[in-house]
């Protein structure tokens, strides 16, 4: 267990050396930076010594490592746009997107688990078809146009929830701001958290019950109602525990995608979060911000698959025994 452990954590910082110098390359090849620091004006003089200031006269394997130096530090440099710490401007935004991807993912994970277990147990009934009919659609629809419409229905038509922003938000700590502590904050959490995590929940549902309804065809199943064991215990005790390995997988890659891709729904609802300002920073090409967000995504993807491996052992005790083995 140990060794698949050391081995796991090996592999993930080579991923991250690798993000890491594809960060660099968009961070040094892609313009210059000086360029957009300075005036039209600016003498060459003046430049030439902030190119010195700035490591930039150094070769590149040094600014590589100064890169990843700085990066093991959380320092991403001087925003071009706002001429602040990225690293603060992250922080100060990150709890909104956070806040955000993981409601979505909860709506997603608990939502989707319960459809696919209904379909799989009632799969010839009225409900079923439909909840895989709206799964299609969940699917099919792009999530900029499930984001408009909700806004349409739920804030232009009905004007039960707001449209845009974060509502309300609560100071907890140095620079954590939450708008789970509010009643507006929690308005403003639900269109966009169905928006980003419909996608994820459509496909968390059509997995769960494909993977039941396969696991309810085994023969252990089969013998566990021969031994008497109530419905109850056949589906939730041995059917749907053997169903969440690959939902494992699905959720905790979903997590990721759902972090990285909030771009479209914060652009939608105005969410203040890490992806309104990584679109921000591609608008107005503030390189810093982009490799910033770039090394921030792949830790994360790192992360979530790192955990994710690991509890496969806790699941599934085939995989346990062979570890240890």
């Amino acid at each position: 267990m140990l060794a698949f452990v050391v081995r796991r954590i090996l592999q993930s910082i080579l991923v991250m050396l690798a993000v890491a110098l594809i960060a660099f390359t968009l961070f040094r090849f892609v313009g210059d930076p000086v360029n957009q620091m300075v005036g039209a004006d600016t003498p060459q003089a003046e430049v030439e010594k902030m190119r010195e200031v700035l490591g930039l006269n150094d070769s590149t394997l040094v600014q590589f490592a100064r890169f990843i130096w700085n990066a093991l530090h959380f320092d991403f440099g001087i925003s071009y746009q706002f001429r602040q710490s990225v690293t603060a401007l992250l922080a100060e935004r990150a709890p909104a997107t956070l806040e955000l991807a993981l409601a979505a993912a909860a709506f997603a994970l608990v939502v989707g688990v319960l459809m696919g277990v209904y379909c799989a147990l009632r799969k010839d009934g009225f409900l079923a078809k439909l909840f895989q009919a709206v799964s299609l659609v969940g699917v099919s629809l792009p999530t900029f146009l499930i984001g408009i419409l909700l806004i349409y229905l739920f804030s232009v038509a009905l004007n039960w929830l707001p449209s845009n922003g974060r509502g309300q938000v609560v100071k907890v700590g140095d620079w954590w701001t939450t708008g789970f502590l509010t009643v507006s904050g929690w308005k403003a959490l639900i269109l966009p958290a169905i928006t980003l995590g419909l996608f994820q929940m459509t496909l968390i549902m059509r997995l769960v019950r494909s993977e039941m309804l396969e696991v309810l065809r085994t023969d252990y199943i089969k013998f566990a109602r021969a031994r008497g064991l109530t419905t109850r215990a056949i589906h939730f005790g041995h059917a749907l525990k053997n169903t969440l390995i690959p939902v494992i997988t699905i959720t905790g890659l979903q997590l990721g995608s759902i972090i990285a891709f909030a771009i479209i729904t914060e652009t939608v609802f105005n969410w203040p979060g890490m992806g309104l300002l990584f679109l921000k920073a591609v608008q107005n090409v503030d390189i810093p911000i982009m490799a910033a967000y770039l090394m921030l995504i792949g830790f994360l993807f790192v992360m979530i698959n790192l955990i994710v491996d690991l509890l496969y052992a806790f699941v599934d005790p085939r995989l346990r025994a062979a570890m240890q083995g």
